[in-house]
């Protein structure tokens, strides 16, 4: 049912890129994306050099749905520093005042804003943090600055709020805000580490005074858990990173779960270090106590269903339970593995950041970490648990953060709201009969690349443009979509609007 998506996120992208720079952004969405690099390599034709050019160079091919695009940080910053900046170096002066000019140039050419990530989760394939991890107060500020001359543009922040703790790396983003008059977005979510399980509360509170001062800061928060999908057909389960389990990795799938269940295998990948090996950037993120058996599509799995829980009333240890769950239904079985939104084995936390008007609904990546995580169905989620089962909130509620709502956020007044001169982007739906259904494996991706897709039920047509491009959930062939250049006033201003 999405009919414009944004790409560009978590500072990671491809434009502007110097030829010599390639395989350094390869690597780095490689790792930070969970997309192989011979998928990337396959995939990009670098028809371009500057962020206007790549913009050019998107426009060319026909799509279902519309694009709007960010500028990410890591490109920028090794563009203008080179292995200065994936060494984590500070930007001189002469590096700022360039990616203020980039950034100006990106967002006249119709970026939608700049994202920017700050997290340690982030890593290039071969374990480097990201290139923006580090980057300063002063730096951010001058990119905003550049979005200041452009008058457009908004600032997407992913964060570990730790550098040195909330309150102060959000007083950073404030500022950074105050004085360039940009609009800023952040996730949001409930972390499991019991020390910060309430920090989304701070953050929540921080942008709501930040808004009732004048200043558009608005968190971004997903409508369920963010959780990883494990399992012998994706990209990563826990034995992953074991020298026995890698040995046997690339048989086919049949043939690996019949070596699995050999005994003398089995206590091989048991018996070894599943960390010191591994490439898997969550791998210390995993809990035995926040893992389950994902069955169909269970969401909400309970504590007494944890993979510690069965170790612990069967007397196994929770590795011999996770092994096994994995050979279920000859090895095509999930273990998921909550990994935010879920501290409290419920959804009351995210209960609370929807109930916030100021919070947007998002994170449903659709095209990233396509081997261990698949939230694009977090629209469908929020219909049939938050609006259909649970009640919590009215329908016509759940369609205004579906559309105008998150529409808005980004600037795309053209969009969102069934009017008379507004674009024809809409969806028709038997409310009734939406759901989804269990994750599966393809092979559809550049160079015979797999990814996780899930199918949903329900939606009797997808419209974008005034074409049907879905009807009853498949393809018409119909590419109506294009890429959303920037939205911006007469006076040109930027139309960014806060919640209502």
């Amino acid at each position: 049912g999405v009919t414009t998506a944004v790409m560009g996120n978590c500072g990671v992208g491809f434009a502007p890129c110097k030829p010599g720079d390639r395989d350094k952004l390869v690597e780095l969405m490689e790792g930070v994306e969970d997309i192989p690099g011979p998928v990337l390599h396959e995939g990009l034709d670098w028809q371009w050099e500057s962020f206007p050019e790549y913009l050019a160079t998107l426009e060319k091919r026909a799509r279902d749905m519309d694009l709007c695009v960010l500028l990410p940080h890591a490109a920028v910053r090794v563009f203008v520093m080179g292995e200065r900046a994936i060494n984590h170096e500070a930007a001189t002066r002469d590096d700022m005042k360039e990616m203020r000019r980039i950034t100006a140039d990106a967002m006249r050419s119709g970026a939608f804003g700049f994202s920017t990530s700050r997290t340690i989760s982030h890593k290039s394939h071969s374990g480097e943090y990201t290139p923006t991890l580090k980057a300063n107060e002063e730096e951010l500020l001058e990119i905003a600055l550049g979005m200041q001359d452009a008058g457009a543009g908004f600032i997407e922040i992913v964060s570990d709020w730790n550098q040195p703790d909330p309150a102060s790396e959000f007083g950073m983003l404030r500022r950074v805000v105050e004085k360039s008059g940009r609009p800023a977005v952040f996730t949001l979510n409930q972390r499991h580490e019991e020390a910060r399980s309430t920090v989304w509360s701070e953050l929540m509170g921080y942008a709501d005074d930040a808004v009732r001062d004048g200043h558009s800061i608005r968190p971004v928060t997903a409508p369920r858990a963010i959780g990883l999908l494990m399992g012998l057909e994706g990209s990563q389960n826990p034995f992953s990173g074991t020298p026995t389990y890698k040995s046997i990795a690339d048989l086919p799938l049949a043939e690996r779960v019949s070596a699995m269940r050999d005994p003398e295998i089995r206590a091989k990948i048991l018996s070894e270090d599943r960390f010191k090996g591994s490439t898997f950037p969550l791998i210390n993120r995993l809990m035995w106590h926040q893992m389950f058996r994902f069955g169909n599509t269970n969401y909400l799995p309970q504590r007494e269903d944890s993979v510690a829980a069965i170790a612990e009333r069967e007397g196994r240890s929770p590795e011999e339970v996770a092994y096994d769950l994995l050979l279920e239904e000859e090895g095509t079985n999930f273990l998921y593995s909550p990994i935010v939104n879920y501290f409290n084995f419920d959804m009351s936390a995210v209960d609370t950041m929807l109930s916030n008007r100021n919070v947007i609904m998002g994170l449903g990546d659709g095209g990233a970490h396509v081997g261990f995580i698949l939230d694009a169905g977090f629209p469908t989620w929020l219909m049939t648990y938050w609006g259909r089962e649970t009640g919590r909130f009215p329908m016509p509620e759940v369609i205004r953060r579906l559309t105008s709502d998150t529409a808005g956020a980004v600037g795309l007044h053209d969009r969102g709201v069934i009017a008379v001169g507004k674009k024809a982007d809409l969806n028709v739906i038997d409310y009734d009969k939406v759901s989804f259904g269990k994750p599966y494996v393809t092979y559809d991706l550049p160079a015979g690349g797999k990814r996780l897709l899930q199918k949903a039920s329900g939606y009797d047509a997808t419209i974008v443009s005034g074409v049907v491009t879905y009807r009853n959930g498949e393809a018409t062939g119909k590419l109506p979509g294009t890429i959303v250049r920037g939205q911006r006033s007469q006076d040109g201003t930027p139309q960014v609007m806060a919640a209502e």
